[in-house]
Protein backbone atom coordinates (compact mmCIF):
# COMPACT_ATOMS: atom_id res chain seq x y z
CA UNK A 1 0.00 0.00 0.00
CA UNK A 2 3.07 2.53 0.76
CA UNK A 3 4.31 1.73 -2.62
CA UNK A 4 1.31 2.72 -4.34
CA UNK A 5 0.76 5.70 -2.48
CA UNK A 6 4.52 6.72 -2.91
CA UNK A 7 3.33 5.71 -7.19
CA UNK A 8 0.67 8.59 -6.64
CA UNK A 9 2.51 10.68 -5.25
CA UNK A 10 5.04 10.63 -7.74
CA UNK A 11 2.35 10.99 -10.08
CA UNK A 12 0.63 14.10 -8.44
CA UNK A 13 3.93 15.88 -8.52
CA UNK A 14 4.70 15.59 -12.35
CA UNK A 15 1.05 16.06 -13.71
CA UNK A 16 -1.05 17.32 -10.84
CA UNK A 17 -4.03 18.36 -13.14
CA UNK A 18 -4.54 15.03 -14.83
CA UNK A 19 -3.98 13.16 -11.79
CA UNK A 20 -6.63 15.44 -9.83
CA UNK A 21 -9.12 14.69 -12.80
CA UNK A 22 -8.52 10.96 -13.44
CA UNK A 23 -9.07 10.57 -9.15
CA UNK A 24 -12.49 12.72 -9.55
CA UNK A 25 -13.39 10.73 -12.30
CA UNK A 26 -12.44 7.47 -10.81
CA UNK A 27 -13.96 8.10 -7.69
CA UNK A 28 -17.62 9.41 -8.97
CA UNK A 29 -17.40 5.87 -10.59
CA UNK A 30 -17.00 4.20 -7.71
CA UNK A 31 -19.39 6.49 -5.99
CA UNK A 32 -21.86 5.23 -8.34
CA UNK A 33 -21.08 1.34 -8.03
CA UNK A 34 -21.58 1.71 -4.17
CA UNK A 35 -24.62 3.25 -5.14
CA UNK A 36 -26.34 0.33 -7.80
CA UNK A 37 -24.87 -2.00 -5.75
CA UNK A 38 -25.14 -1.40 -1.94
CA UNK A 39 -27.98 1.03 -1.89
CA UNK A 40 -30.11 0.35 -4.82
CA UNK A 41 -29.04 -3.29 -4.46
CA UNK A 42 -29.60 -3.82 -8.00
CA UNK A 43 -27.45 -6.78 -8.10
CA UNK A 44 -24.43 -7.47 -11.27
CA UNK A 45 -26.30 -8.66 -13.50
CA UNK A 46 -28.54 -5.52 -13.27
CA UNK A 47 -25.66 -3.27 -13.05
CA UNK A 48 -25.71 0.24 -15.50
CA UNK A 49 -22.00 0.36 -17.11
CA UNK A 50 -23.87 2.88 -18.89
CA UNK A 51 -24.73 4.95 -15.58
CA UNK A 52 -21.26 3.94 -14.50
CA UNK A 53 -19.29 5.48 -17.28
CA UNK A 54 -21.95 8.47 -17.78
CA UNK A 55 -21.02 9.31 -13.84
CA UNK A 56 -17.36 8.94 -14.47
CA UNK A 57 -17.78 11.45 -17.46
CA UNK A 58 -19.23 14.29 -15.12
CA UNK A 59 -16.57 13.57 -12.84
CA UNK A 60 -13.32 13.05 -15.83
CA UNK A 61 -14.82 16.41 -17.32
CA UNK A 62 -17.00 18.60 -14.36
CA UNK A 63 -16.05 17.52 -10.95
CA UNK A 64 -12.27 17.26 -11.56
CA UNK A 65 -11.74 20.19 -13.63
CA UNK A 66 -14.18 22.61 -11.67
CA UNK A 67 -13.34 21.82 -8.13
CA UNK A 68 -10.02 21.37 -8.76
CA UNK A 69 -9.87 25.17 -10.05
CA UNK A 70 -11.59 26.44 -7.48
CA UNK A 71 -9.33 25.04 -4.88
CA UNK A 72 -6.90 27.36 -6.84
CA UNK A 73 -9.30 30.08 -6.77
CA UNK A 74 -10.30 29.87 -3.33
CA UNK A 75 -6.58 29.99 -2.16
CA UNK A 76 -6.21 32.74 -3.65
CA UNK A 77 -9.06 34.71 -2.51
CA UNK A 78 -7.89 33.31 1.00
CA UNK A 79 -4.79 33.23 1.97
CA UNK A 80 -2.86 31.35 4.80
CA UNK A 81 -3.60 27.83 6.41
CA UNK A 82 -4.87 29.30 10.01
CA UNK A 83 -7.86 28.13 11.60
CA UNK A 84 -9.34 31.58 10.97
CA UNK A 85 -8.59 30.70 6.93
CA UNK A 86 -9.90 27.35 7.10
CA UNK A 87 -13.00 28.71 8.46
CA UNK A 88 -13.39 31.54 5.82
CA UNK A 89 -12.51 28.69 2.82
CA UNK A 90 -14.89 26.94 4.59
CA UNK A 91 -17.48 29.90 4.76
CA UNK A 92 -17.04 30.77 0.88
CA UNK A 93 -17.16 27.24 -0.65
CA UNK A 94 -20.06 26.11 1.27
CA UNK A 95 -22.01 28.98 0.98
CA UNK A 96 -21.11 30.10 -2.85
CA UNK A 97 -19.41 27.23 -4.41
CA UNK A 98 -21.71 23.93 -3.27
CA UNK A 99 -25.09 25.47 -4.01
CA UNK A 100 -23.78 26.25 -7.36
CA UNK A 101 -22.09 23.49 -8.00
CA UNK A 102 -24.72 20.75 -6.65
CA UNK A 103 -27.23 22.39 -8.63
CA UNK A 104 -24.67 22.35 -11.79
CA UNK A 105 -24.00 18.23 -11.39
CA UNK A 106 -27.80 17.66 -11.05
CA UNK A 107 -28.57 19.44 -14.24
CA UNK A 108 -25.40 17.74 -15.73
CA UNK A 109 -26.75 14.22 -14.80
CA UNK A 110 -30.22 14.75 -15.63
CA UNK A 111 -29.27 15.94 -18.91
CA UNK A 112 -26.50 13.06 -19.90
CA UNK A 113 -30.35 10.47 -18.57
CA UNK A 114 -32.08 11.96 -21.19
CA UNK A 115 -34.62 14.13 -19.23
CA UNK A 116 -36.03 16.84 -21.36
CA UNK A 117 -35.10 20.38 -19.82
CA UNK A 118 -38.68 20.66 -18.10
CA UNK A 119 -38.41 17.38 -16.73
CA UNK A 120 -34.69 18.45 -15.78
CA UNK A 121 -36.25 21.81 -14.28
CA UNK A 122 -38.94 19.49 -12.10
CA UNK A 123 -36.18 17.13 -10.94
CA UNK A 124 -34.10 19.55 -9.86
CA UNK A 125 -37.14 21.61 -8.04
CA UNK A 126 -38.01 17.85 -6.10
CA UNK A 127 -34.33 17.05 -5.08
CA UNK A 128 -31.88 20.24 -5.06
CA UNK A 129 -32.71 21.46 -1.70
CA UNK A 130 -32.77 17.27 0.12
CA UNK A 131 -29.23 17.18 -1.48
CA UNK A 132 -27.93 20.85 -0.65
CA UNK A 133 -29.32 20.23 3.28
CA UNK A 134 -27.78 16.68 2.70
CA UNK A 135 -24.41 18.83 1.44
CA UNK A 136 -24.44 20.51 4.93
CA UNK A 137 -24.77 18.04 7.42
CA UNK A 138 -21.51 15.97 5.52
CA UNK A 139 -18.78 18.80 4.23
CA UNK A 140 -18.70 21.82 6.52
CA UNK A 141 -16.54 19.59 8.94
CA UNK A 142 -14.60 17.89 6.35
CA UNK A 143 -13.56 21.21 4.18
CA UNK A 144 -12.05 22.50 7.45
CA UNK A 145 -10.08 20.00 7.93
CA UNK A 146 -9.50 19.96 4.44
CA UNK A 147 -8.43 23.66 4.35
CA UNK A 148 -6.62 23.31 7.29
CA UNK A 149 -4.55 20.20 7.19
CA UNK A 150 -3.98 19.18 3.57
CA UNK A 151 -1.68 20.62 1.28
CA UNK A 152 -3.32 21.96 -2.14
CA UNK A 153 -2.61 19.48 -4.51
CA UNK A 154 -4.04 16.90 -2.48
CA UNK A 155 -7.39 18.55 -1.54
CA UNK A 156 -9.38 17.35 -4.12
CA UNK A 157 -8.06 13.52 -3.77
CA UNK A 158 -8.64 14.14 -0.08
CA UNK A 159 -12.09 15.34 -0.84
CA UNK A 160 -12.84 12.89 -3.43
CA UNK A 161 -11.97 9.68 -0.72
CA UNK A 162 -14.58 11.34 1.66
CA UNK A 163 -17.12 11.48 -1.52
CA UNK A 164 -17.19 8.25 -2.24
CA UNK A 165 -19.92 8.06 0.26
CA UNK A 166 -20.92 11.38 -1.04
CA UNK A 167 -20.94 10.19 -4.80
CA UNK A 168 -22.59 7.28 -3.89
CA UNK A 169 -25.69 9.65 -2.30
CA UNK A 170 -25.27 12.29 -5.39
CA UNK A 171 -25.73 9.13 -7.90
CA UNK A 172 -28.74 7.66 -6.33
CA UNK A 173 -30.13 10.90 -6.20
CA UNK A 174 -29.17 12.03 -9.35
CA UNK A 175 -30.57 8.75 -11.41
CA UNK A 176 -33.76 8.19 -9.10
CA UNK A 177 -36.39 8.84 -11.83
Amino acid sequence: MAGLWRSYQALMTKYPWTVQIVTAGSLVGVGDVISQQLIERRGLANHSVRRTTKMMSIGFFFVGPVVGGWYKVLDKLVMGGTKSAALKKMLFDQAGFAPCFLGAFLLISGTLNGLTVDENVAKLKRDYTDALISNYYLWPPVQIANFYFIPLHHRLAVVQIVAVVWNSYLSWKANKM
